[in-house]
């Protein structure tokens, strides 16, 4: 495999960090326990999933509580996760990956021995005993490649797909602004190690027939506000229900929208239990973790999503219309 220079994306301080945290995950004696977050994306699963593997190679014994959405379904082994734990095993050291401890789901916080977490969303106040947060990295699937290599782990295509579905996900297959040239050599190493590329990006674009049914009926409700700059989707409770409510793999839909020409932002706006949630994507320029700051939310500056409780659709649309007036107008 090439190398790739962490002093490329790594400070000297993260670097320091970063071995000091390989260092406790190697000499650590007790159990593992490998989270990600609410609804994991790519980013998520292929790390909990690269991070699992790589512990288990060290003879550590790991439990990943992780559910991935049902088109990434095919990374995972059977039997290589497991259902959300309800307490911690004694001395567990508890990894959170690609979010912060607040949106950790899969196991609880009280009870680990040791909490280390690694992530690239800029919102994280880094209040874990161990942390890395490093925002300019393209997906915490970059900082779990650098991770693995002061590991000192051998790379290999079992390793390495997980690890690359994360970097996959998180640019839009290269597509996004957060795409650099360390992005793109930390991927060309991953690939180097025996990914089948071609059958990795295809695998990733597989989806459910119910998928399609559902991107039907959610288009046909696209609406334009502010001349164009916003657009807007939504699910409601019976589109919902129409289709399989419990394996919903719509979150690329506001991706689709956001190719509208002349738009600036687009919002995919869901009917969940507890009252809508929104995802936002933006173009460079235009911060849709502002927005969804302002509505209680947050992520990254093109792609941020928020919950908004005790509220239907069309109060969250007004809501969103108001966030999104606010920032055209900086």
């Amino acid at each position: 495999m090439s190398t790739v220079h962490q002093h490329d994306a790594l400070s000297d301080d993260a670097t320091t960090r970063l071995r000091e945290i390989a260092e406790r995950l190697r000499s650590w004696q007790g159990p593992f326990v490998v989270i990600g977050h609410v609804d994991p994306d790519g980013d998520a699963v292929g790390s909990v999933l690269c991070v699992t593997r790589a512990l288990r190679r060290l003879g550590k014994s790991v439990s990943a509580p992780i559910t991935p959405p049902r088109f990434l379904g095919f990374l995972a082994e059977p039997g290589e996760l497991c259902d959300p734990l309800e307490t911690l095993p004694d001395d567990t050291l508890l990894m959170v990956l690609d979010c912060d401890l607040a949106r950790a789901t899969g196991a609880p916080l009280e009870g680990a021995a040791l909490v280390v977490n690694l992530d690239h969303h800029p919102g994280n106040p880094g209040d874990a005993e161990l942390h890395l947060v490093q925002p300019q990295l393209a997906a915490t699937a970059v900082l779990v490649k650098h991770l693995l290599d002061e590991l000192g782990v051998d790379w290999d295509s079992h390793l390495a797909t997980p690890c690359l579905c994360g970097i996959l996900s998180d640019t839009g297959t290269f597509r996004y602004a957060n795409t650099d040239r360390h992005t793109l050599e930390v991927a060309g190493a991953l690939i180097e190690s025996g990914v089948d590329y071609p059958e990795l990006t295809d695998r990733l674009q597989w989806r459910h027939p119910d998928y399609f049914r559902r991107l039907a009926s959610v288009l046909a409700t696209t609406r334009f506000h502010f001349d164009g700059a916003l657009v807007t989707i939504h699910q409601d409770a019976a589109m919902r229900a129409a289709h399989d409510a419990s394996d919903d793999d719509s979150n690329d839909f506001v991706g689709i929208v956001r190719y509208a020409e002349g738009t600036q932002v687009a919002g995919y706006l869901r009917e969940i239990e507890e009252g809508v949630k929104v995802s936002l994507r933006s173009r460079q320029g235009f911060s849709a973790r502002r927005v969804c700051a302002a509505l209680g939310g947050g992520g990254h500056e093109v792609a941020a999503g928020a919950r908004l409780r005790g509220v239907d659709l069309v109060q969250a649309e007004a809501l969103l219309k108001e966030a999104v007036a606010e920032e055209l107008a900086r």
